[in-house]
């Protein structure tokens, strides 16, 4: 009995010792930041790395150590609960991993956190091989892939892209969705793609996806993202935005003629779709946007009292869609085709069997190609009848009985078409008989392509006014025709067609701009601010060269302002010191000629009396006889300087103005100096003649210089008059040493000597710039209102 007393007890013990030790070793085992190996004070960036780093190296799937599932999934829970905030303060405080369950618990805690969490974790797309086939197999894009399938394909149906990663948990989130919006595009002809940014990283870049996860569609080669919340109704929402705004017309009985009518402007069928839905079902709409080339797409709303006609004038089921397809002929429906819930295949079928008119004009070159084919083979030969014919209404009845004698066609291997003369003249004129005369009548011929180069074997079959004999002579040659082919014995190389369509390139543009401005307007309201960064860099590069470029102007502008206004001390020397100053500023020209402008009693207030502070007028003085000569020396000598802004260019004519000529130089302080040596009998006209007068209205002070006389008196130059008043003394005695010399060089004035005149003005006028020209100063500018009387 005492044994087995002492059994039970030592049992007990066992026990208990194993739950003790099973329940001190659960602790510190399951401790997240152990786990984790990161402080209790670490940064969530820090726990973010480390987790990253752990993560990736204990991956069931890169890891193959028999201890690495536990371990990754140990990694996973403890970073979960050190992510969020309440969950680690709760651990911290408690030893908790939530508001329940303790992890020391040695009997359930372990257990049942494992059980919970392996039922989440293998919910994750990279531990589930359905998810994986789903997302990676069947839809995966490569860079190559999207450029030469997806890209062109996109101009017949837009596809749907989901940008993801294999370390993305965010994407966990919209998998169900994705999953189910996929199910359900996939059946309206949507295309679908996946982008590992892991494998693919160079077409991410490309299509502009920088974060994960993120939802692009792809419509004509654009990219357009998806900024909502990821629900099965915004995807359907964005789908269908992606779509043109233009693709279906719709129809009532006010507009249905209108509608129906435009087929001959078009040149293509026209579908209707009846049905009792109030907008327009995006099966329909990506149908329309497949065959947009080749039909144009309306839709009726049965339940509009608006339709009621058009219901009633096509005998229209009200209980399920109905399709109708009109051709040439817009009281009957050439196809009709009526179903609950029409099926993607279905539709494709049906609208693919009608692209085409009966008798459909050729407008271009793609048009051509599929209506007359390349031969390929013999059992596969298409031929084309084709009428070339013209738009006016004479050509009229013409048209509608080769109209009528094509809907009677039975071969499937002729197809009827027809030209207008005056829009495709080149291959009417390579085709058609008769060319020489001014308006050919319509034609008949019978075409066989061989080659994509161009050439074509062909038979004239008839001149063609529509009347019974010409349909008899026509059926006849197609009948010969199926027996032997060989009676096409003409051939030539047709040139490519014109584009009659053209001219709606403008609009088509126009269409395009206002949906690219759409989709900026779009990216800046969601803040999509990488995928805008091109487009704001080119903005902003542009505001930039645009604001440098005013800046620049304005500073040049006002440092040009500031050099005619001279420094306060600079100022003062002016003003007050020697009068070996007369300064301007000079820049390079900025024109290829000369502005002169003539010095009359009309120009005389603006062009010296009232001519702005630190601005000089360099005035030429000359005769009737001496312009043209002087003229054109005073612009070559003075055309270096005509990039300064402060200079101005003028002439005197001294044959109506020599009294003002004389009243000024008797102004000035130095008057004796200037013309002491002119004499009472002078002739003013012909001695002032040559003169360059520098004159500051604002200062009231001129500059003078005397003409340069080469020739016979090369040794006594009397250049400007730089050598100050010695060098007026000199002259004036030389001049009284030999007056008759001066008097008959006075006289005897050539074209030659006349032309050398103004030699020397060019080292006068950097003297000038310099600021070291003598000034004369005068008390008032003479007035210039009395013309001298001619002599």
């Amino acid at each position: 009995m005492a044994g087995s007393k002492m059994s039970v007890q030592l049992a007990v013990v066992v026990v208990l010792s194993v739950l003790l030790t099973g329940a001190t070793h659960a602790g510190p085992e399951m401790d997240p930041y152990k786990i984790l190996g990161v402080t209790r004070s670490a940064s969530q960036a820090e726990i973010k790395k480390v987790y990253k780093r752990l993560a990736k190296e204990w991956h069931p799937d890169k890891n193959k150590n028999p201890g690495a599932e536990d371990m990754f999934i140990k990694i996973t829970k403890s970073y979960e609960i050190l992510s969020s905030e309440d969950k680690r303060a709760n651990y911290d405080r408690y030893g908790q991993t939530d508001d329940t369950q303790p992890y020391g618990n040695g009997r359930y805690g372990q257990h049942q956190d494992t059980f919970n969490f392996d039922e989440s974790f293998y919910n994750f797309p990279f531990n589930s091989k359905t998810h994986r086939d789903f997302a990676d197999s069947k839809y995966t894009l490569h860079f190559k892939q999207y450029v030469n399938d997806v890209v062109p394909d996109s101009s017949k149906r837009p596809y749907l892209i989901k940008i993801t990663s294999d370390w993305c948990f965010s994407c966990i989130h919209i998998e169900p969705v994705w999953k189910e919006v996929v199910e359900e595009m996939e059946t309206l002809g949507v295309g679908i793609g996946v982008v590992d940014v892991g494998n693919e990283r160079r077409l991410a870049n490309h299509l502009g996806a920088h974060r994960t996860p993120s939802i692009l569609g792809v419509l004509n080669g654009k990219v357009t993202f998806f900024h909502y919340a990821v629900a099965k109704e915004h995807l359907r929402q964005f789908v269908e935005d992606l779509l043109p705004q233009r693709l279906v017309e719709w129809v009532t009985d006010k507009n249905d003629l209108h509608f129906l009518n435009s087929w001959h402007e078009l040149n293509k069928p026209h579908v209707l779709l009846f049905d009792q839905v109030p907008v327009v079902p995006l099966l329909y709409k990506l149908t329309a946007f497949a065959y947009k080339d080749y039909l144009q797409f309306g839709y009726v709303d049965q339940g509009l009292s608006e339709t009621a006609n058009l219901q009633k004038q096509f005998n229209i089921n009200t209980y399920a869609p109905t399709m109708l397809i009109f051709k040439e002929s817009i009281d009957k429906p050439a196809d009709i085709i009526q179903a609950k819930g029409m099926k993607k295949q279905i539709i494709d079928e049906f609208v693919s069997n009608n692209k085409f008119l009966l008798v459909p004009r050729l407008v271009n070159q793609k048009l051509f190609d599929e209506l007359c084919p390349v031969k390929q083979f013999h059992r596969r030969r298409k031929y084309c009848v084709l009428l070339m014919t013209g738009d006016e209404e004479s050509f009229s009845l013409g048209n509608q009985a080769f109209l009528s004698f094509a809907s009677t066609n039975t071969r499937e291997v002729v197809r009827f078409a027809y030209v207008y003369q005056r829009l495709q003249q080149p291959l009417c004129d390579t085709l058609m008989q008769n060319k020489d005369s001014a308006r050919p009548p319509a034609q008949v011929l019978i075409l066989e392509r061989r080659n994509a180069a161009g050439k074509a074997l062909f038979k004239p079959v008839t001149a063609w006014n529509g009347s019974e004999e010409d349909k008899q002579c026509l059926l006849e040659e197609l009948e010969r025709l199926q027996k032997d082919p060989s009676i096409l014995v003409h051939d030539a190389m047709l040139p490519e067609l014109n584009n009659e369509f053209a001219s709606m390139f403008v609009i088509r543009w126009v269409y395009a701009s206002y949906d690219y401005l759409s989709e900026v307007i779009d990216d800046i309201l969601h803040n999509n601010w990488r995928e805008m960064m091109p487009l704001l860099s080119l903005i902003f590069s542009a505001l930039f060269i645009l604001f440098g470029t005013v800046v620049i102007q304005a500073f040049s502008d006002s440092s040009e302002d500031k050099q005619t206004k001279p420094k306060a001390k600079d100022g003062t020397k002016a003003e007050n010191g020697s009068p070996g100053n007369c300064s301007a500023s000079s820049r390079p020209p900025k024109k290829n000629f000369v502005e002169v402008t003539e010095l009359t009693d009309i120009t005389y207030m603006s062009n010296l009396v009232k001519l702005r502070p630190g601005h000089i007028n360099i005035v030429l003085v000359l005769t009737d006889a001496s312009k043209n000569i002087l003229l054109s020396k005073f612009a070559k000598e003075v055309y270096s300087f005509t990039g300064s802004l402060t200079l101005h260019f003028s002439f005197l004519n001294i044959d109506k103005h020599g009294e003002w000529m004389n009243t000024l130089l008797e102004y000035t302080q130095d008057a004796m100096q200037i013309g002491a040596d002119e004499g009472d009998a002078r002739n003013h006209e012909m001695y002032y003649t040559g003169y360059v007068l520098a004159l500051n209205g604002h200062k009231k002070y001129l500059c003078l210089f005397k003409p340069v006389y080469t020739g016979e008196d090369l040794d006594s130059k009397s250049s400007e008059d730089e050598g100050g008043t010695s060098g007026g003394r000199s002259r004036s005695s030389s001049r009284e040493d030999h007056p008759p010399r001066r008097s008959n060089r006075s006289r005897s004035l050539s074209t030659l000597q006349i032309h050398h005149k103004l030699d020397r003005l060019g080292l006068w006028m950097e003297r000038l710039m310099e600021g070291t020209l003598p000034r004369y100063y005068i008390p008032t500018w003479p007035g210039l209102d009395k013309i001298t009387p001619s002599k």
